[in-house]
């Protein structure tokens, strides 16, 4: 029986002598470095840089290895679903809660040390002593018992996610590397010692920049309507190691059922996401039921699921009723989403390293036409944020092809309409961008135009070219901003001979916005009388973006952050109509007149005159 919490009615030496031996420490350390996990087959590779990584969270199997009543059938069949959804799942660990057995006894543990052999070498994994594994009035400082033997620091010596243990073997952490990054798994006692406590401190301080996944048996209980709440115990590990130190940022604990979760403040004022699951109150003692917990570095989500792998196996017309009743629970603390922004999250303690700006010299690829840059090497009065930008400033052209650029503003618009800012897109080689006020009723603005001679205002393309750029929408995104321009070549498509477009006024190659915020890139190529067009998804507000557009001298591509886009046109294209006059950011023209300019940010901009590979764009893209 577990311990009935007290608000609830019902049943419910250093670390130098705790790391594995040097030669298991220095195998684990060339493990980690390698992409796929060590122990794996290649049909189970862990790809360690993906940013979409699981963790499995097996919980209380205890009586599933109970006596001669056990039967380790179930468990055996998630650790070989673990193990077969490695690749697919891209599983980085897992962590066993405590309570392996009823009884702790000799025969017990015996079975299910040996049951885990099924995944040593294909899939690392913690354990930790429940209160039915060990003496239950005991701490870590027992001395010697049969889970001891059986699933000591030797059993974890040979992996490559090992860090080490603590003197009397009862707690253990793990490094894993995972989502491109290194992740802290601290597997705690059932009872921590001041022994104990002092340990774990000294393991999450000599890792002071990884971010920690806590495992413990006993921390918190979950309420009938789902919302957890710290046990004694749970209180006494929460105020003594879990607040004060920022890096923890998930607990997992059994022992108590039904499964709950909460979230609690730290000292820091961050979050700390606190989750019980625990099911063997659930038929046939929880099935050795599984929590998966996906991480989605890119999403900024952990989506959890929990399901039972021995009734998923089964044929449909063999599975009995509470099998299939209970093969997956989809209940709000069973199966649910946690949403966390990881780098402001970690950034208390892992502030990511912003990469430094990089020279014009080295973005400069063959072929390239032109590249503007707003730092103080392409714009001379770059460097103080909010600053005007004036009319008749000049933005060199740092390819030193002659194709520079001078401001203008638009209409009557007020000097504010372009001020400088260093806010960028973090992979932009300049950290410096333009802000423009652009807008409608009456039209403003302001433009960065070519001169009457510049090379690029007659240049065909007729091989094939890239056009780069950074761009921010501002959020809130306010006002009526519908087909603003982001650059454009002036100029008429009917004085290019070009009738079959949507308008003899429109220009002959234009990216601009749409009243979605589709991004839609228009040409017209010179071996046709065509208007190909291309357009993006609804692009978004407050977050830098780095848009491309690629032609092959046959076809055209748009990309978003490196992401091929659906709506591209199969139609030929060859090239760009240029007419002998000036290209410009900030606008597109309608018959030869300018209306809005555009609203938001621009960042670098860079026109190769061949098609280019997301690999080498500004920011490169796999």
């Amino acid at each position: 029986m577990n311990d009935v919490p007290p608000a609830r009615p019902a049943r419910r030496t250093l670390l130098g002598a705790a790391l594995a031996t040097p030669a298991a420490a220095a195998t684990a350390a060339a493990l980690d470095a390698s992409p796929a996990a060590a122990g794996t087959g290649g049909a189970h590779r862990f790809d360690a840089h993906d940013p979409r990584f699981t963790i499995a969270v097996l919980p209380d199997t205890q009586y599933l290895f109970d006596e001669d009543r056990s039967d380790p059938a179930p468990v055996r069949a998630t650790f070989k679903y673990l193990v077969e959804q490695r690749r697919e799942r891209n599983l980085a660990f897992m962590a066993h809660l405590g309570d392996l057995t009823e009884h702790g006894t000799e025969h017990e543990i015996g079975l299910a040390a040996e049951t885990f052999r099924a995944i040593d070498g294909k899939l690392n994994y913690s354990v930790l002593a429940g209160n039915h594994d060990v003496p239950g009035s005991t701490d870590d400082q027992r001395g010697a018992t049969p889970y001891l033997r059986a699933f000591g620091p030797a059993r974890y010596s040979r992996m490559s996610t090992f860090g080490g243990a603590s003197p009397d073997g009862y707690n253990s952490y793990h490094r894993l590397q995972a989502g491109g990054r290194q992740w802290l798994v601290l597997a705690l006692d059932w009872r921590l010692s001041d022994k104990g406590l002092q340990w774990a401190q000294r393991v999450i301080s000599a890792h002071p920049r990884l971010p920690v996944i806590l495992t413990s048996h006993d921390l918190a209980y979950g309420q009938d309507d789902g919302e957890a709440t710290l046990s004694q115990y749970g209180q006494r590990l929460w105020d003594q190691l879990i607040r004060r130190n920022d890096q923890i940022f998930l607990t997992l604990n059994g022992h108590y059922w039904p499964p709950g979760r909460t979230v609690l403040k730290n000292d820091a004022g961050n979050d700390v996401h606190v989750h019980v699951t625990n099911y063997q109150d659930r038929y046939y003692g929880g099935a050795g039921m599984a929590r998966l917990y996906a991480f989605d570095l890119v999403r900024n989500v952990i989506d959890v699921e929990t399901v039972a792998p021995w009734f998923l196996e089964q044929d449909a017309e063999d599975r009995s009723l509470l099998a299939a009743e209970n093969l997956e629970l989809s209940g709000p603390v069973d199966r649910f989403s946690v949403e966390i922004d990881f780098t402001e999250r970690f950034r208390g303690f892992a502030p990511p390293a912003a990469p430094a700006p990089r020279p014009a010299s080295a973005v400069l690829p063959r072929g390239t036409v032109a590249y503007w840059r707003f730092d103080a090497s392409g714009l001379p009065v770059a460097g103080t944020d909010g600053a005007v930008v004036s009319a008749g400033v000049v933005a060199k052209d740092l390819s030193r092809n002659g194709n520079d650029l001078t401001v203008q503003r638009l209409h009557a618009s007020p000097p504010e309409v372009l001020t400088w800012s260093d806010e960028h897109h973090v992979g932009q080689p300049a950290h410096a961008s333009l802000r423009f006020d652009g807008g409608k009723q009456p039209d403003r603005g302001a433009v960065l135009r070519t001169g009457a001679n510049a090379p690029i205002n007659s240049m065909k393309f007729t091989s094939g070219y890239t056009i780069e750029l950074f761009v921010k929408l501002p959020e809130p995104f306010e006002g009526d901003h519908a087909w603003m321009g982001l650059l454009s070549w002036e100029g008429r498509s009917g004085d290019a001979g070009k009738s079959s477009g949507w308008s003899p006024d429109e220009p002959t190659c234009s990216l601009n916005l749409s009243p979605e915020r589709f991004l839609q890139y228009v040409v017209y190529p010179t071996d046709r009388d065509a208007d190909p067009t291309s357009w993006s998804h609804a692009v978004p507000v407050g977050r830098w973006m780095h848009v491309a557009v690629v032609n092959d001298s046959r076809q055209t591509v748009m990309y978003v952050d490196g992401s091929k886009i659906a709506r591209n046109p199969t139609q030929p294209s060859k090239g760009i109509s240029t007419l002998g006059l000036p290209f410009a950011i900030g606008g597109t023209q309608f018959a030869r007149r300018y209306g809005q300019g555009f609203y938001g940010f621009i960042g670098d901009v860079r026109i190769v005159a061949r098609a280019l590979h997301p690999r080498d764009f500004l920011t490169p893209f796999a």
